[in-house]
């Protein structure tokens, strides 16, 4: 079976005759049971995708094609599917089935794409390193010494081992791009309001966004394309008209921003400061123009994500209570011991964690000195942003201080781990469009991200800049 980078790829072969989508289907079957120890997957639907594909198989043989045919898809473990389990990786919701599908699922499918399976992932999409699974961690197919990124890791480690052709995450704070960039992979996050979150369970829902793992920009761009614009169900969804992002532009010459304060490289790993900076070289040397910016805000990111993300956080988890739905303790005789036990009992320790945190954050007395502040703080981080972007088509970044990190490195440090999104965590403050993309290989063997953050609803553009980084 060829190694196909591009959907594209793919449906060549499919029209030459060469392929059949039940071929594809079981080629990626076979390799997920090649390789358990990585548990990128919770579920995987055999039956299901094999009914699929076939049914495509049909629809090829009488002239009949859609967008996304021929695509294989893993869907991270807190998207909703109609008649399946959805924990979100924890047990806090053990046994439960959606009733319905995400908006992003449906749109998928309606286009041709063919779901293989649920992905692991960190519990309620909380973590840096998909070391907070109820259901075990999830290896870097790489190197399985090392983690995978989170809390998309189930997602990233399915493409990067071959499992899929394609996969979704969400991302909150970094939970795609970072993962993309420990596994090699193309990683996007959307404007916020892009792309629907009906569907989706909520950690902090004006961070929340889904998007797609690939291994191209194209797929990434066509993904992007087919999930985004309007839904009744998510009013929170821009009206804004979503247009083509394929074919990519070419040949344009762009403007980068680049944070003065990154070039110094402090915090940064030695290989990826030389790296980054031999990126800046490189576009100067295309014809690019490289604008240095300040950017005195960066330390202020991280705390103020983690303020109002956990406040938000600590609000949306509140309704896992053991009552109506989900895990119920055992131990539980009325109604405050069912609360308190089942959540004790359902919830992992990073959620209680945050819970905590946020409810801290929002409780009286300290709901001004720190949430009222970090929507301040936020504020000023969106304008600060919108100002570098009048100056410059993008603003260029390392997705990651290094490369993916070996297990128990920072497990034991929450702050640490929380460190691993000081370059991401701007995207999903300020609701604007990010793009991970790998650009180099450090001295251990592992790949290395370079982010791209682009204008408000500016995807189609993004998705170009990315092309013209890669090239």
């Amino acid at each position: 079976m060829n190694q196909y980078i591009q959907l594209a790829e793919i449906q060549a072969d499919l029209r030459a005759g060469g392929l059949r989508c039940e071929d594809l289907v079981r080629h990626y079957l076979a390799a997920i049971a090649a390789r358990p120890e990585i548990n990128a997957f919770l579920e995987v639907f055999e039956a299901e995708v094999i009914a699929q594909a076939q049914a495509q198989d049909a629809a090829i043989a009488r002239g009949e094609w859609q967008k996304l045919t021929g695509l294989v898809l893993g869907i991270k473990d807190n998207i909703a599917y109609k008649g399946h389990v959805f924990s979100a990786s924890s047990k806090i919701l053990d046994g439960f089935e959606s009733l319905f599908s995400a908006t992003v699922v449906e749109r998928l499918q309606a286009e041709g794409a063919m779901i293989i399976g649920r992905l692991n992932c960190d519990e309620f999409a909380m973590g840096s390193s998909n070391e907070n699974s109820a259901f075990g961690r999830v290896l870097n197919p790489l190197n399985t010494d090392y983690v995978p990124g989170g809390s998309s890791g189930g997602s990233a480690a399915a493409v990067a081992a071959g499992f899929c052709h394609a996969s979704l995450g969400t991302d909150t704070g970094g939970s795609i791009r970072q993962p993309a960039a420990y596994c090699g992979l193309v990683g996007f996050k959307p404007s916020y309001g892009r792309i629907s979150r009906h569907g989706i369970i909520a950690f902090g829902s004006s961070f929340d966004q889904v998007g797609p793992f690939t291994k191209s920009i194209e797929d990434a761009a066509l993904l992007t394309e087919v999930m985004a614009g309007p839904d009744a169900f998510d009013t929170t969804c821009s009206t804004q008209e979503v247009g083509s992002y394929l074919p990519l532009a070419t040949g344009k010459k762009y403007k980068f921003a680049v944070i003065k304060e990154l070039l110094s490289g402090e915090g940064l790993d030695p290989e990826m400061q030389t790296a980054f900076q031999k990126q800046v070289v490189d576009l100067k040397a295309a014809g690019h123009e490289i604008v240095e910016v300040s950017f005195p805000y960066l330390p202020y990111t991280i705390p103020t994500y983690y303020i109002l993300a956990t406040a938000e956080a600590s609000s949306n988890l509140s309704r896992y209570s053991g009552v109506h739905y989900g895990y119920r303790s055992a131990n539980a005789t009325d109604l405050e011991g069912t609360y308190k036990k089942s959540r004790t009992e359902g919830f992992g320790e990073e959620v209680k964690r945050r819970i905590m945190m946020g409810t801290f954050v929002l409780s009286e007395g300290y709901y001004d000195a720190y949430y009222g502040r970090g929507q301040k703080v936020r504020r000023l981080l969106r304008d600060k942003s919108l100002e570098i972007l009048l100056q410059a088509d993008a603003i260029l970044t390392p997705t990651t201080t290094g490369t993916a990190f070996k297990f128990g490195e920072k497990s034991d440090d929450p702050i640490q781990m929380y460190l691993e999104d000081i370059f991401t965590v701007l995207a999903n403050l300020t609701g604007l469009p990010a793009i991970s993309v790998p650009f180099a290989t450090h001295s251990n063997g592992m790949p290395l991200g370079i982010q791209l953050m682009g204008r408000p609803f500016a995807e189609a553009e993004i998705f170009a800049l990315a092309k013209a980084l890669q090239t």
